[in-house]
């Protein structure tokens, strides 16, 4: 005769409620990276990329000369 042992159950439920969430929070965070990136996709940006690349071209000139000169 084998005994049941009560705690078992709620501990594996415990577990797959456990796995449930953590399934559907990488879901949600899948969605909301899905949907970053359609929103990127369509553009719409206020500055150009090419322009945000001069500007750090530029501040990484400065930083340079201001390390050479000093």
């Amino acid at each position: 005769m084998t005994v049941h042992e009560p705690d078992q159950q709620p501990a594996q439920r415990s577990d797959l409620d456990a796995a449930g969430s953590r399934w559907a929070r990488v879901e949600r965070r899948r969605d909301k990276i899905r949907a970053e990136i359609e929103r990127n996709r369509e553009g719409g940006h206020k500055v150009p990329t090419w322009a945000l690349a001069a500007i750090l071209g530029l501040v990484l000139l400065a930083w340079l000369l201001l390390i050479i000169t000093s």
